[in-house]
């Protein structure tokens, strides 16, 4: 139990280490009481310990420890935590900053929404043949060496899986890009091939063990096509360690929630990442 709450004050560190890439206040007349790195630590915890935001409060008024981590001198009140989350949307994004990678898995996945019960949305509704967004969509690409997240893309409606590849991988520095048959097309290919300098392996559909051409001669090799698992599993983390239900009302909150269970997710894995490191070199002496 000892080491787990260690986790928890290692994680609050962390966190406030990497709320520095936002400004500590969003205007030079805030009251002071709180800034951002504090509230932006005590929201990304609130998803780690999957809780609402008067159950983070609840737990910051039980726990001198994680107060003391915090430099909180007072606990703020559950409004000013989602009061935070509307001013942070357009900030956020900047704490995913990993850009670099060998091999990349791209993939999608839906996040439910919590604004309708599961029995109003398939009972309810299918009498009244009322349409209600049932889920977010995600979709994400994934280092498949360290499982950490380097970029994403949110929809609230459903798209086809192609239309979010390109904007997945701009700006990435990569080598091979891994993904399923749904991001299969010539444009795709093209684009990995020519801007990005890397290998697609993505099947061919309607044709088997068949990974297309990186020029007319040379045939792409699909041994590493395996991989792409990574980025389900990363999927699986997230939604078993944070939850797969998002909480907020609107579709700004929505997203901030969403984002912010991916910098949780990789605060978490650059942790144990640490971490491992650690026992491994301890472990040589």
């Amino acid at each position: 139990m000892a080491g787990e709450y260690d986790n928890y004050l290692n994680f609050i560190d962390s966190a406030l280490e990497l709320s520095k890439s936002i400004p500590r206040y969003f205007s030079k007349f805030s009251n002071k009481i709180y800034c951002n790195h504090q509230k932006l630590t005590i929201y990304v915890l609130m998803q780690k310990l999957k809780l609402t935001s008067r159950g983070i409060v609840s737990y910051l008024k039980s726990n001198p420890d994680a107060r003391l981590h915090l430099g909180l001198s007072r606990v703020p009140v559950h409004t000013t935590i989602l009061r935070f989350a509307k001013k942070i949307s357009r900030l956020i994004s900047n704490l995913i900053g990993v850009k670099r990678a060998d091999t990349i898995a791209v993939d999608s996945s839906g996040f439910e929404l919590e604004s309708k019960s599961f029995y109003y949305r398939t009972k309810w509704n299918s009498e009244r043949k009322w349409k209600t967004r049932r889920y977010m969509k995600l979709s994400i690409a994934v280092d498949t060496d360290k499982q950490l997240i380097l970029n994403y893309k949110i929809r609230k409606i459903f798209r086809h899986d192609t239309i979010d590849f390109k904007p997945l991988l701009k700006g990435l520095n990569v080598k091979r890009v891994i993904a399923d048959k749904g991001y299969d097309s010539r444009d795709n290919r093209r684009f990995v091939i020519n801007k990005l300098k890397a290998i697609p392996i993505i099947p061919v559909r309607r044709s088997k063990n068949f990974y297309g051409h990186i020029k007319s001669s040379k045939k792409i090799d699909g041994k590493d096509y395996h991989q792409r698992s990574k980025v389900e599993t990363v999927f699986s983390v997230i939604k078993r360690k944070y939850g797969s239900v998002l909480r907020c009302k609107s579709d700004i909150t929505q997203k901030v929630e969403l984002i912010s269970k991916l910098v949780t997710y990789n605060l978490d894995r650059n942790l144990n990442y640490v971490l491992l490191i650690i026992g491994l070199h301890q472990s040589l002496k």
